[in-house]
C-alpha cells in the first residue's frame, strides 16, 4: 500500500511558515540585514592567493564525499602511499574566512546564528548561498582557495606529523555517501565519477583503509558507537511523500574519521603555538549512575566511576543483541552524557576532552561554511600560522564559546520543532491506521512509541498501563496537530 502525500502547495509553504516562526522565537535571524547583502554584492569572485603564501595542489587527487544534494562543499580529502607503510593524508578545507572579514556584515550575520540551520520547511544557511555553495564552496572541477591540514599517519593510525598550507585546490569528484558507501561494502557498483578520474579508485580505498586505523585507536580507548534515527524529508514537487533515514555507512565514517584527525590535530598546532582556541567538549557524564541503571536492566554490569571503555563493549553487545532497539538505547544514553558544548581552551590546556569521541584535543574546524566556531578557529590557525597574534583575546573567545553552544542549541530545537511539523504532517492524511511500534520511554510525564515505518515518534494516549522501554506493540494514530508537531497513538492490544 503506498501512503498518501499531503497536500501539494500547502505541505512546504505551511513548514516554511512554522520553520520561520521557530527561528524568530528561538531568537535567530531567518533573513540576511541589507548591509550583508550590500558586502556580497561587492564580491566579486573566489578568494585567490598567490606564490609562495599559497601553493598549489590542484594536481591531487581531490574529492567530496557528502550528501547527494549538498551544494555547500567544506572539504576535500585525498591520499598518499608512503614507504614503510606510513600514509599522507590531506584534508581541505574551504578558505571562508578570505572573503569573510572579522566584523564585518557578513561575519556579524554568521556570528549572530552561528550555524546554518536545516529544517524540513526551508534551509538558513549561515553565509549566503552565492558563498556557501559557490564562491566559498569546494565544487566539482573549480579551483577553490583551501587550507590544508596535512597529516603522516603511521601503519599503526597515530598521526606522527601535521603540517598546514594555505593553497589552491580543485575537486576532481563529487560523490556522495549512499552509492560510495555501497562500493566500499561490497553491496553496489563503483560510482561512475570515481572511473573518470585514473588513480581515484585505488587513493579511495587508500582513505577507507587508513580512516580504519584512525577508528581503531579512537574505539580502543573508549570512542563510543552511538547510533540515532535521522530522518530527512522526502517532497514530490511541493507535496511531502516519505521521511528518508540517513544511513550510516563506509563513507561516512571515513570522512568522519579524517575530519576528526583535521580537527584534533588543528586543536594541538593552536595549542603548540601557545594560542587560545574553541574546543568541542563532551564531560564525563554527570547522570553516570543513570546510565549503570540502565545497562543493569539490561543484565550487564557497568563500573561504578565512568569508564568510556566499558561502555563502549556495553554498546557493541546491545547493538549484535537488538539492532532494532538500538537507537533508542543510544539516545537514551546520550541524554544521559549530556550534550556537548564550546569551551575557550588557554594555553594552560586545562579544559576537558570530548567523552564521546575518546580525543583529548579536539575542536570544530572543517566546516566553516555551516559552522561559525569553524570560522574561528580557521582565523585563529592562520594566525598562528603566519605568526601573526590571535584575532581575538580570552575574554572575546570566552563570551563566543558561550554564544555558539546558546545558538547551537537553539537551532536544534527549531529543526526538531519543524521536524515534529513534518512527521505530524506526513501522517496526517492516515488516521485511523495501524502501525507496529515500539517503546521509546516511559514515565510519569508520558508513555512515548516510536512506529516502525516511517520512523515516527508519538504520545501513546491509550493503552499505556504496564508499558516498559523496548516494548513492541500495535498502535492506532488517532491525532495530529501540525503546528504544534503533536501526533498521539492509542495501543490497540
Amino acid at each position: 500500500m503506498t501512503a498518501p502525500t499531503s497536500e501539494g502547495p500547502r505541505a512546504r509553504a505551511t513548514l516554511q511558515r512554522i520553520a520561520r516562526r521557530a527561528m524568530i522565537e528561538r531568537g535567530l535571524a531567518p533573513d540576511f540585514e541589507p548591509g550583508a547583502l550590500a558586502q556580497l554584492k561587492g564580491i566579486a569572485g573566489p578568494a585567490a592567493g598567490s606564490p609562495p603564501a599559497v601553493v598549489d595542489l590542484r594536481d591531487r587527487l581531490w574529492c567530496s564525499i557528502d550528501n547527494d544534494d549538498s551544494r555547500d562543499l567544506d572539504q576535500l580529502s585525498c591520499a598518499e602511499e608512503l614507504p614503510g607503510g606510513e600514509t599522507r593524508i590531506l584534508v581541505a578545507i574551504a578558505d571562508v574566512t578570505e572573503l569573510v572579514g572579522l566584523g564585518s556584515p557578513l561575519d556579524q550575520h554568521a556570528g549572530h546564528n552561528t550555524t546554518s540551520v536545516y529544517t524540513a520547511g526551508q534551509i538558513f544557511p549561515m553565509l549566503p548561498e552565492r558563498l556557501s555553495t559557490d564562491l566559498t564552496s569546494l565544487g566539482l572541477d573549480t579551483d577553490r582557495l583551501a587550507v590544508v591540514v596535512d597529516m603522516l599517519i603511521g601503519p599503526d593510525g597515530v598521526v606522527r606529523e601535521t603540517a598546514f598550507h594555505q593553497a589552491i585546490v580543485r575537486n576532481r569528484a563529487k560523490l556522495a555517501y549512499p552509492s560510495v558507501g555501497g562500493w566500499l561494502e561490497g553491496t553496489g557498483p563503483m560510482p561512475e565519477p570515481i572511473g573518470l578520474v585514473p588513480g581515484l579508485e585505488e587513493n579511495l580505498r587508500l582513505q577507507d583503509t587508513v580512516a580504519r586505523r584512525l577508528r581503531g585507536i579512537r574505539h580502543s580507548r573508549g570512542a563510543l558507537s552511538l547510533e540515532t534515527i535521522e530522518a530527512r524529508p522526502v517532497f514530490e514537487g511541493d507535496s511531502l511523500a516519505d521521511l528518508e533515514v540517513d544511513e550510516t555507512n563506509k563513507a561516512t565514517q571515513l570522512i568522519e574519521d579524517l575530519m576528526i584527525a583535521a580537527n584534533s590535530a588543528t586543536a594541538r598546532f593552536l595549542a603548540s603555538r601557545r594560542f587560545p582556541s574553541l574546543r568541542r567538549i563532551v564531560r564525563t557524564p554527570k547522570h553516570w549512575d543513570l546510565i549503570v541503571a540502565l545497562a543493569a536492566k539490561m543484565k550487564s554490569v557497568l563500573p561504578a566511576e565512568p569508564d568510556a571503555g566499558a561502555l563502549e563493549r556495553f554498546l557493541v553487545a546491545a547493538r549484535a543483541a537488538d539492532p532494532v532497539r538500538f537507537p533508542d538505547l543510544s539516545l537514551s544514553v546520550i541524554k544521559l552524557m549530556g550534550s556537548g558544548e564550546y569551551v575557550m581552551e588557554t594555553a594552560a590546556g586545562e579544559t576537558p576532552g570530548h567523552f564521546g569521541l575518546a580525543v583529548r584535543d579536539y575542536t570544530h574546524s572543517t566546516a566553516p561554511n555551516r559552522r561559525y566556531p569553524d570560522v574561528i578557529s580557521q582565523r585563529l590557525l592562520k594566525a598562528a600560522h603566519a605568526g601573526r597574534p590571535p584575532p581575538y583575546s580570552v575574554e572575546e573567545l570566552e563570551g563566543l564559546a558561550r554564544h555558539c553552544t546558546e545558538q547551537e542549541n537553539a537551532a536544534k530545537k527549531v529543526e526538531r520543532s519543524v521536524a515534529k511539523a513534518a512527521a505530524a504532517m506526513l501522517l496526517e492524511p492516515r488516521l485511523g491506521e495501524v502501525f507496529e511500534a515500539l517503546v521509546t520511554g516511559a514515565a510519569e510525564k508520558g508513555t512515548w512509541v516510536r512506529i516502525l515505518s516511517p520512523p515516527i515518534e508519538g504520545r501513546l494516549v491509550g493503552g499505556f498501563a504496564g508499558r516498559r522501554v523496548g516494548n513492541r506493540l500495535r498502535v492506532r494514530l488517532v491525532h495530529t496537530d501540525v503546528e504544534r508537531g503533536f501526533i498521539d497513538f492509542a495501543s490497540v492490544e
